[in-house]
């Protein structure tokens, strides 16, 4: 197992909880550093499963080195060009692909011919609204994932629930109080919040490649992340904001 984390210090303590394992560590938030990450995981013998889970909202508007907004970079952008990268062991493993999306994604659909203009959002800054895009888009390409790249890759996304950790603290709005107040002790633990994650890592069924999950078993999503016509368009909007032949 490879643990790849931000912090080198809170990656090397997760690691030394896991025997065998062995950290790595890249900021999502500039893209060259997913390439450098990208290149140490080509090196590993196989690659059986990438499970794409880091994710932020911050509570202003900011522009990453690569010239993209923080939150669609880190939570779309990046995750996106690591598993372009890592296309060829991934086949050769007939692996699959884990993406932490979130049950916001319904209020994040994007119209057609805008999902550009997502990567640098014009007008007042609303930090759930342009969490809700990354995580539509987390959604969407899960299914174009799955679509291209069957039947020697499988890909899923899942909700993990509202998980009582630091992630939304940095987050205006609503989704930033409902994590700096009391309702935390409400909220599902780590533990839980990462069940179904597990499930869809390393069990061989009751889930279908494509699809959305929440608790060990399928979930609906935005009708709009089932279509053909956005999930091209998403795939390939992404690949020229990252530098990629779509």
């Amino acid at each position: 197992m490879v643990v790849v984390g931000r912090s080198p210090q809170k990656t090397a303590a997760v690691v030394a909880d896991l025997p065998g394992s062995r950290a790595l560590t890249a900021d999502f938030g500039r893209l060259d550093d997913v390439r450098a990450l990208a290149g140490e995981l080509r090196r590993l013998p196989r690659l059986d499963v990438l499970v794409n889970n880091a994710g932020a909202a911050f509570a202003r508007r900011e522009l990453t080195v690569d010239g993209h907004e923080r939150t669609f970079q880190v939570d779309h952008l990046a995750p996106y060009l690591l598993t372009r990268l890592l296309e060829e062991p991934l086949r050769a493993a007939r692996g699959r692909v884990v993406t932490t999306a979130s049950s916001a994604h319904w209020i994040g659909g994007v119209r057609r011919g805008r999902l550009a203009a997502a990567a640098r959002p014009r007008g007042p800054y609303v930090s759930t609204r342009v969490y809700a895009r990354a995580k539509w888009a987390n959604v969407l390409f899960t299914r174009e994932l799955a679509r291209r790249w069957a039947p020697e890759v499988t890909a899923t996304s899942f909700d993990p629930g509202a998980v009582a950790t630091s992630f939304g603290r940095s987050a205006g709005g609503l989704l930033g109080l409902a994590f700096r107040t009391p309702l935390t002790a409400f909220l599902r633990t780590p533990a839980q919040g990462a069940d179904t994650l597990v499930w869809l890592a390393t069990e061989d069924g009751g889930w279908r490649s494509g699809s959305h999950h929440a608790d060990r078993g399928r979930t609906p999503a935005l009708p709009s992340t089932r279509s053909r016509a956005r999930g091209r368009e998403l795939w390939e909007v992404s690949a020229r904001l990252v530098g990629l032949h779509a």
